[in-house]
């Protein structure tokens, strides 16, 4: 059979199937029988199954459950909501401030979650009916949040970055670390457009004056011990407004940056691999939620509320990310399957050939890549894009970016921020959905 029509009969068959609603590991495993049988002596193709699932559980992949374990244990137990409740407080004259806000608490939780949906779920759950209500037009209070919201594919703890290094078999640190320039620069952008356009056209987002008594009141702290009050502090001076003000930030936000810094930092200074940081970075998100618990017990201060912590949520993080992990392993595994079966066919290297004898240069074939995944992105979500494309791009001696002498880091992280824009891309942008 010539390549084109394995190509077209392969892509068709798993295209088809999502598009009739059939979920994305059952659409590759069907196309993966099709192909075993066609492409591959039946019997010896069926031996790919489970040397593939057991590649899909390999160490490398770790990270991806540890790094959605972390963002859960922090969603459930609420200190996520209580981050952007303090940064709400920080930020009080400055347009747009609502889809700011979104922005730089967006920003701070891309660093935290690893997770895309989550981000923009929080986001938009905590920010949007507030802007709504206050007549901020609809393209300034749900755009920034889905932008931001996808900046979590770029900053650490990124799943989709370990998903993607670990599949090209290339360095999960070295792909986690390159994400951060780009990914803080973005969220720079997105800020610096939000304010310029609500300066240009302030009706996008009406100024409004926040509700800030709570800032005069009388700064108090008290140690609670055995039930009964052992010490009660209260300072009403006149740095009482800055102090409540900045106060919610301090005990909100630094110790959620602690857990960035263990885990980007571990990796950054080659202390720990990225299953370790990813395993710190639990055991640090568990030690912060404890630390939220004390203000609710023990420890009280004026405008710092203390979160709900317990072991039944730390078992409702985990089966939640049970959940994520168990798909996102079927998919791989199909999909592993699914590029031996390409291989086989020659559908690959007949692509590849063809592409080779246009004489393109490497900056054309990266365009092109990139258009690809935008196309994609408009119909299907960022991991099926991603291992469909794969077998073409990055996996094995004959892939584009072999023949075209990419380096490797670059397109990956070029790879993630096109994955990010077509989220957003009619008419079916994953986090179009969420929203």
């Amino acid at each position: 059979m010539e390549w084109y029509f394995a190509l077209t009969l392969l892509l068709g068959t798993v295209c088809a199937l999502m598009f009739l609603g059939l979920p994305v590991a059952f659409a590759f495993f069907a196309a993966n029988v099709l192909g075993t049988f066609i492409f591959i002596n039946g019997d010896i193709g069926l031996v790919f199954m489970p040397i593939e699932f057991h590649n899909a559980i390999k160490f490398t992949l770790a990270p991806i459950a540890l790094f959605l374990l972390m963002g859960e244990i922090l969603l459930q137990t609420g200190v996520a909501f209580k981050a952007i409740g303090a940064i709400d407080r920080l930020i009080s004259r400055v347009p747009g401030r609502l889809a700011v806000v979104s922005i730089v608490g967006g920003t701070v939780f891309s660093s935290l979650s690893g997770s895309t949906i989550a981000n923009t779920a929080i986001l938009g759950s905590v920010l949007l009916p507030d802007m709504i209500k206050r007549g901020y037009q609809p393209t300034i209070a749900m755009g920034p949040i889905m932008a931001v919201g996808g900046i979590a594919m770029l900053i650490p703890p990124s799943a989709l970055a370990v998903l993607l290094a670990s599949l090209a078999e290339q360095s999960v640190a070295q792909l986690l670390i390159a994400g951060i320039v780009p990914g803080v620069f973005m969220a720079f952008l997105f800020f610096a457009y939000v304010v310029g356009r609500c300066l240009i056209n302030p009706k996008l987002a009406p100024a409004y004056v926040p509700d800030q008594g709570s800032l005069d009141q009388p700064l108090s702290i008290s140690l609670n011990l055995g039930g009964r009050q052992v010490v009660n502090l209260t300072y009403d001076g006149r740095f009482c407004r800055a102090v409540n003000r900045v106060l919610p930030f301090v005990f909100y936000i630094l110790p959620l940056l602690v857990i960035f810094v263990v885990v980007v930092g571990s990796i950054f200074f080659k202390l720990a691999a990225p299953t370790e940081a990813a395993a710190l970075g639990c055991v640090a998100a568990l030690a912060v939620c404890y630390f939220f618990r004390l203000f609710k017990t023990i420890i009280r201060i004026t405008g710092i509320e203390g979160a709900d912590f317990s072991w039944r949520q730390v078992a409702k993080a985990l089966m939640e990310t049970a959940k994520i992990n168990i798909m996102i392993l079927f998919i791989i595994a199909g999909s592993l399957v699914f590029s031996q079966a390409l291989s086989n066919s020659g559908a690959t290297d007949g692509l590849l050939e063809q592409i080779t004898k246009l004489d393109l240069t490497p900056i054309t074939v990266v365009i092109a890549m990139m258009v690809v995944l935008l196309f994609l992105g408009a119909f299907m979500d960022q991991v099926s894009m991603l291992l469909l494309t794969l077998p073409f791009f990055l996996l094995g001696s004959q892939s584009l970016q072999v023949v075209f002498n990419i380096d490797v880091i670059w397109l990956m992280v070029l790879m993630l921020i096109t994955m990010e824009i077509s989220l957003l891309t009619p008419p079916f942008g994953l986090l179009l959905y969420v929203m």
